[in-house]
């Protein structure tokens, strides 16, 4: 039987079996596709916010929020569909066990209407007077006294730690896990911001109790934990590492330190080493990988004076690393390193190309539709998000939504397989379809994700080609 060559749709090209099968390949695009849970993230700000200006931001105090005109696009900084919001304990608990939950649901609330998922972190505090634990914690415990970290407020190892700090995390898991539009919550269990200093201190005893109160709490969100610290870290990820992923928090140090660290810095000296030796090299397989800048690009330039060859290493060493998001604190990017950032993000996270799918041209109402794809997964991490892959058949009188079982969590970078069948609904009147794939809502039929292909449709959907229902 000859092969028809069909002239439907510059963007795809088809071939089909006359009464057979028709044979699918999409053409691919090479756009900057904004995705959920990939890219940058704006931090203690939104999508249309005006960004930090010079060197300095913000963090840890309630979100001051901004007049919104409408317009969604970020001056000089990538769109994004993650929001990051960091925040003290002594804002969340300003009374012993009466939480603040409110700051979480409008955060949550204002995110979902820019476009994006929010990322949480409640830091135990940080240094300054204003940044101390809650008043009344520090009535219980006592005034600051010397410590084995400098970078230490109260002793982790006081019970009275551990009862209140891993009660109120405790509670807010109880309240937002699995919150469709919180992304993840980023560990934080002692030192200065939240970031661990000093954690190698603290003994495993009270480390596993610290985190047990965010992995027992948080089974469907997942968890982010800064690299630190691998005898005790290390373990602790054992406990729940279907969920917990990793961050780190100064990425493109490249010598800040050196004069009086003999030399190291983060890119050549931690990240590398630290990765491989806490045992996390593998992480990503399952959860997130994610960054944040040391500094800002502002200071990249001026104190580091970094050229374009350092920022394409920087952006390189990070996807080699399967980072899926990155949080620049809302910082500028200088608009000569807006090309490294537009290629940065195309390899950032997941980028599906559906390469080829095949289907029979006819079909009966109650009758299987086969179909084979094949994707390639461009990007340097799976997508974490329980996405539908799902098919549409669709004219200007019925449309229907046929889901399938895809577990698209698992479409590592590179070559992915999926050859399934789904069944026509019965009462599916005789006409011939558009037939249309998407990745879709697990609550809706709405798509969710972009791939880089062409055909799509104003609604998300993107068009295979035509078929036939017919008895």
């Amino acid at each position: 039987m000859s092969i028809i060559n069909l002239s439907f749709d510059i963007a795809l090209n088809i071939s089909s079996f006359a009464q057979g099968t028709v044979i699918v390949r999409p053409e691919e695009i090479e756009d900057v596709l904004i995705n959920p849970g990939i890219g940058f993230m704006t931090f203690q700000r939104f999508n249309g916010d005006d960004l930090n200006q010079g060197k300095g931001w913000t963090e840890g105090y309630p979100i001051v929020y901004q007049d919104f005109d409408g317009n969604l696009e970020n001056q000089d900084h990538p769109m994004t569909t993650i929001a990051y919001f960091r925040v003290y304990w002594k804002f969340i608990e300003p009374e012993m066990g009466k939480y603040r939950w409110d700051l979480f649901d409008k955060a949550l609330a204002i995110a979902e209407q820019r476009g994006q998922s929010l990322l949480l972190r409640v830091a135990p505090y940080g240094g300054g007077p204003d940044k101390d634990v809650p008043d009344w914690f520090r009535a219980m415990v006592g005034e600051e006294k010397k410590l084995l970290s400098d970078r230490w407020r109260v002793d982790p190892e006081d019970p009275l730690y551990i009862k209140h700090f891993g009660g109120m995390v405790r509670a807010m898991g109880q309240r937002y896990d699995g919150h469709p539009n919180l992304e993840g919550v980023d560990v934080s269990i002692v030192g200065f911001w939240g970031e661990g200093a000093g954690s190698e201190l603290v003994t495993q005893e009270t480390m596993e109790a610290l985190v047990d109160a965010y992995v027992e709490s948080f089974k469907k969100t997942y968890l982010i934990m800064l690299l630190t610290d691998s005898d005790k870290k290390t373990n602790v990820y054992g406990r729940s590492k279907a969920n917990v992923g990793w961050r780190s928090d100064c990425l493109g140090d490249m010598g800040i330190w050196a004069a009086e660290q003999n030399g190291w810095n983060h890119m050549y000296d931690y990240y590398p080493q630290s990765i491989i030796n806490y045992g996390m090299k593998d992480a990503w397989k399952t959860a997130p990988v994610t960054f944040e800048i040391c500094g800002t690009f502002g200071s990249w330039k001026r104190k580091q004076g970094l050229n374009k060859d350092d920022v394409k290493y920087i952006f390189d060493e990070a996807l080699k690393w399967h980072t899926s998001s990155f949080n620049a604190k809302s910082s500028p990017v200088p608009k000569e390193w807006q090309p490294l950032v537009d290629d940065w993000l195309k390899k950032m996270g997941y980028r599906f190309v559906l390469r080829k799918f095949t289907y029979p041209s006819q079909v009966r109402p109650n009758g299987k539709l086969d179909f084979t794809t094949w994707w390639d997964n461009k990007g340097v991490s799976p997508c974490y998000k329980d996405f539908r892959l799902a098919l549409r058949l669709k004219n200007d009188k019925r449309a229907a939504v046929l889901v399938t079982d895809a577990n698209i969590k698992t479409w590592l970078p590179g070559d992915n397989l999926y050859d399934d069948a789904v069944f026509v609904p019965l009462d599916m009147p005789e006409d011939e379809y558009e037939l249309q794939i998407a990745i879709i809502d697990r609550f809706s039929d709405e798509p969710k994700v972009k791939l880089a292909i062409k055909s799509r449709e104003t609604d998300g959907w993107y068009n295979l080609g035509k078929i036939k229902v017919q008895k």
